[in-house]
C-alpha cells in the first residue's frame, strides 16, 4: 500500500523509535496472559483442589510467589506500556512535523498555476485536519492493530495450551467477524472520501466568506452567503451521517459476534468442565481472558473506519506532497548578485488554458528607463509583467533581463532584483514597520521611514497611535485602499530593486499624492532602477520615457506622450477623454 510506504519514508530519523514502540506493544500484550495464568494456578492449587487446605499449609510460599508474580508482571507491563506510548508519541509527532514542514515548503515554492488549481480552504484542510488524521493513523490505528492482533493471537495460543476443543469453539466466530469486516471495508472507503471532499468544500466556503466579508456587507449579501454556507454544511452533515450509518449497520453484527463468545464459553466450557476436560482454574483463566479475544473483534470495525479516513486524508496530503512546481531553477542557472535592469521581450507569446493572452510581443527597456504600459482591461498587461520575475513562463520567444533569458537565472536571485507593488495589496497581521521591511528584515528604522516618505505613507503613519509599531489587521483591515497601496509601494522600494514594477499601484490615491509619489520616484529615489508601470491615468504616463499600448495581447503602439497624442489610437482616445473630464 503506497500510503503506508509513504508513512515509512517520512519516519526517517525516528524509525528506530517506532520499531521499539511496536516491539514493546507486542511484549505488553503478550504479558496480559500472565495474570490469568497465575490466577489459574492459585485457584487449581489453593481453592478448587480437594487438597486446598493442605496445599495452603504446606505450600504457602508458592501462594505468595504466585501473587507476587502476578503483581510484578502487572507492574512490569504498566512500565512497558508507558515507555511504549512515549516512543509512539515521539515518533508520530516527529513524523508529522516533517510532513507538515515539507508540505508548507512545497506549497510556498509552487508557481501561480498551482494556486489557480487549488483553493485556499482546501489547502488549509490538507495542512491541518488531513495531517492530523495521518498522525492518528501512526499513533493510534497501527498501534491498535498491532496490539489487537498480538492480544488475540497470544490469547488463542494460550487457550490451545489449556484445551484444544475449547479454543476451537472460541475460534469458530473468527470467520464471521472477518466476513463482516470485509463488507464494512468495502462500504466505508467511498463514504469517508465523500466526507473528506465535503469538509474541504465547507472550509473553502468559510474562508472565502471571512476574507471577503467587506464585499458581502457592501452588497448586503449576508443572506445569500448564509444560504451558500448552509448548503455546504448540509452536504458535509449528510456525508457524515452516511459514513456513520455505514458503521452503524455493521457494528451491531460485530458486537453480536463478539458477545457470542461468552455464550460459547458458558456452554462449551461448562460442558468440558463437567467432562473434566477443564479445571476450574483453567475455566476462570479462559473466562478472564475472553475479553482479549472479543475486544480485538469489536475494535476491528473501528480500525477499518479509521483506516479509510486515513486513506482519504493521505490521498489529499500526498497529492500536494509530491506536487512539483513547473517553474524551477535550471541546472545551468546563473547566480548573479545584482542586475542592471535592462529588460527585453523578443517575440514573446503566452497562453492560459489554450487561450492566447500575449502574441508576438517585442520591445526593449534600457536600464533606468521609466516605461508605462497601458491598455484596456484584458489586454494582457498583468500577464506581461508576470513574465519578468518568472511568475509564469512564456511559451514562445524569450524574456531577457540584462541580455540573459530569465529562465537562465536562479529564481531567488532574479526575484530579489525585481520588486512588485500591485493594486490588490496584501498586508500581514504585523506592525507597519515589519510590513515595509518584509523583503529585508535587517532594514534600519531610518531606511524604513525614508521608503515610507518616498511613497507618501510617512505622513499618515505618524498620525497613528503607535506610528510604525501599529499592528495592522488581517490583510490591512483598518487602513484605506490608498494607505495600503502606499505601504505596499514602500515595501517594494525597501529592497532597492533593479527593476521596479508598479501594477496600477496609485489607483486608490488622490492626484496630489500621486504627483508626490511620481516626483519621489523620478528625483528622490537614491538608487538607479528601471521602472515599469501599469497605469490608466495620462498623468502617470505623461513623463515616461516610453509608453507601450497593448490591445488584445499585441503591441498596438509604442512612443512618448507627445508622439502618441499626435496620432490616432487608444492613447489619444484616453487623453481626449481625461482631458475633457479635467476641463
Amino acid at each position: 500500500m503506497f500510503q503506508l510506504r509513504w508513512l515509512w519514508e517520512n519516519m526517517k530519523g525516528v524509525r528506530r523509535n517506532y520499531i521499539i514502540a511496536l516491539c514493546l506493544s507486542v511484549i505488553c500484550n503478550i504479558l496480559y496472559i500472565a495474570s490469568p495464568y497465575f490466577q489459574s494456578r492459585i485457584i487449581d492449587t489453593f481453592i478448587s483442589n480437594e487438597h486446598a487446605a493442605e496445599n495452603l499449609a504446606l505450600h504457602r510460599d508458592l501462594l505468595f510467589g504466585l501473587i507476587a508474580g502476578m503483581l510484578g508482571f502487572t507492574l512490569f507491563r504498566t512500565v512497558l506500556q508507558y515507555s511504549c506510548n512515549m516512543y509512539y508519541e515521539k515518533a508520530s509527532q516527529s513524523m508529522i512535523y516533517r510532513i507538515r514542514t515539507h508540505l508548507f515548503r512545497r506549497i510556498e515554492h509552487q508557481d501561480m498555476a498551482f494556486y489557480d488549481r487549488f483553493r485556499t480552504g482546501d489547502l488549509m484542510t490538507r495542512l491541518t485536519g488531513d495531517v492530523d488524521m495521518v498522525r492518528h493513523m501512526v499513533s493510534w490505528v497501527i498501534k491498535g492493530c498491532v496490539e489487537s492482533i498480538t492480544l488475540f493471537t497470544a490469547s488463542i495460543v494460550y487457550f490451545f495450551t489449556i484445551d484444544v476443543r475449547t479454543a476451537l469453539c472460541i475460534l469458530a466466530m473468527t470467520p464471521a467477524i472477518f466476513f463482516i469486516t470485509r463488507r464494512l471495508s468495502a462500504k466505508a472507503g467511498p463514504a469517508y472520501r465523500k466526507v473528506r471532499d465535503t469538509s474541504s468544500a465547507l472550509n473553502t466556503a468559510a474562508q472565502e466568506n471571512i476574507s471577503g466579508n467587506r464585499i458581502v456587507k457592501a452588497f448586503a449579501r449576508e443572506g445569500y452567503e448564509r444560504e451558500k454556507f448552509r448548503r455546504h454544511d448540509e452536504e458535509y452533515r449528510k456525508a457524515n451521517i452516511d459514513a456513520a450509518f455505514v458503521w452503524l449497520r455493521y457494528q451491531p453484527l460485530i458486537e453480536m459476534a463478539a458477545g457470542a463468545l461468552s455464550v460459547i464459553l458458558l456452554l462449551c466450557g461448562g460442558f468440558f468442565m463437567i467432562r473434566q476436560h477443564l479445571t476450574m482454574g483453567q475455566y476462570v483463566a479462559i473466562s478472564g481472558l475472553l475479553w482479549a479475544v472479543s475486544n480485538p473483534m469489536r475494535q476491528m470495525g473501528n480500525y477499518v473506519n479509521d483506516l479509510h479516513r486515513f486513506m482519504a486524508s493521505a490521498r489529499k496530503v500526498i497529492e500536494v506532497y509530491y506536487e512539483a512546481p513547473r517553474i524551477v531553477d535550471r541546472a545551468d542557472a546563473r547566480n548573479k548578485d545584482k542586475l542592471r535592469g535592462e529588460v527585453e521581450f523578443c517575440h514573446v507569446s503566452y497562453s492560459v488554458g489554450g487561450k492566447r493572452i500575449l502574441d508576438d510581443i517585442s520591445f526593449h527597456i534600457a536600464p533606468g528607463e521609466h516605461v508605462v504600459i497601458m491598455g484596456a482591461t484584458g489586454a494582457g498587461k498583468t500577464s506581461l509583467i508576470n513574465l519578468i520575475p518568472r511568475f509564469s513562463d512564456c511559451e514562445g520567444g524569450a524574456v531577457l533581463v540584462d541580455g540573459v533569458d530569465v529562465r537562465l537565472y536562479k529564481l531567488q536571485k532574479l526575484r530579489r532584483s525585481i520588486s512588485i507593488a500591485t493594486q490588490d495589496v496584501l498586508l500581514y497581521s504585523d506592525t507597519i514597520d515589519s510590513n515595509i521591511a518584509f523583503g529585508d528584515t535587517e532594514l534600519a528604522d531610518e531606511e524604513v521611514r525614508r521608503c515610507a516618505d518616498l511613497s507618501a505613507a510617512d505622513e499618515f503613519i505618524e498620525k497613528l497611535p503607535d506610528k510604525y509599531d501599529t499592528i495592522v489587521g488581517e490583510r490591512g483591515v483598518g487602513l484605506s485602499g490608498g494607505q495600503k497601496q502606499r505601504i505596499s509601494l514602500a515595501r517594494a522600494l525597501a529592497v532597492r530593486p533593479s527593476v521596479l514594477i508598479l501594477d496600477d499601484t496609485t489607483s486608490a490615491v488622490d492626484m496630489e499624492t500621486e504627483n508626490y509619489i511620481k516626483d519621489s520616484l523620478d528625483n528622490r529615489l537614491g538608487f538607479k532602477c528601471t521602472k515599469i508601470v501599469i497605469a490608466q491615468r495620462i498623468s502617470t504616463a505623461r513623463n515616461a520615457d516610453k509608453i507601450i499600448i497593448l490591445e488584445n495581447g499585441r503591441i498596438a503602439d509604442i512612443g512618448t506622450h507627445e508622439e502618441l497624442i499626435s496620432r490616432e489610437g487608444y492613447y489619444k482616445q484616453i487623453y481626449d477623454i481625461q482631458s475633457g473630464i479635467s476641463a
